[in-house]
């Protein structure tokens, strides 16, 4: 065979790329901006955004947010992970349109006015539980919601429901020390 391909070969695949083609229009308008309302650390942000912004490019290249890391853009690494109603959420895989009216909060957020920082912070001080701290947000608000989901009874849970964050300074055994001492500390242990 010479590599060529038959009429009656090629057919359904030519009568399927008529069917796929998209008007011109259909495209700009894809692309046109929307205003959006975002409740981000407590905070309310009026953006204008194109529908395919993701939440995590809308924290940081929008609200200038950066505390929240763009790590492997595709859901793997965890280190873009957030809250969103208090529920982990990986916002590299999250529009933010579809997180308009919701309260998301990155790491920016969790110190107190006063500058006291939030529990879990302090653990992950505490126990040296960073080295480069590329993935330290992403460990920080992962850890909250590991807790406050109630995934965090036991060194075993905490590996398994914190298995989504990749530290690949392996900074684990610290990073489990530190969501025990805060969860402990949430408990009034």
């Amino acid at each position: 065979m010479t590599g060529t391909v038959s009429a009656a070969a090629a057919a359904p695949l030519l009568t399927s790329a008529a069917k796929a083609e998209v008007p011109a229009a259909t495209h700009a308008k894809l692309r046109e901006a929307v205003a959006i309302s975002l409740r981000i650390n407590k905070q309310p942000y009026e953006l204008s955004l194109d529908t395919r912004t993701s939440l995590l490019d809308a924290l940081r290249d929008h609200a200038g947010l950066t505390g929240t890391k763009k790590g492997c853009d595709h859901g793997q690494c965890g280190a873009c992970t957030v809250l969103v109603d208090g529920k982990r959420v990986l916002s590299c895989l999250s529009f933010a349109v579809m997180n308009q009216g919701k309260e998301v909060m990155t790491v920016e957020g969790l110190a107190s006015s006063d500058g006291r920082l939030h529990p879990m912070q302090q653990a992950f001080i505490d126990h040296d539980a960073f080295q480069c701290g590329y993935c330290t947000p992403g460990q920080i608000m992962s850890a909250i919601g590991c807790v406050n989901e109630g995934h965090a009874n036991s060194e075993d849970d905490i590996r398994e429901f914190m298995s989504g964050n990749i530290c690949r300074c392996a900074a684990y055994p610290n990073i489990v020390a530190a969501i025990a001492q805060a969860r402990d500390q949430a408990r009034g242990a």
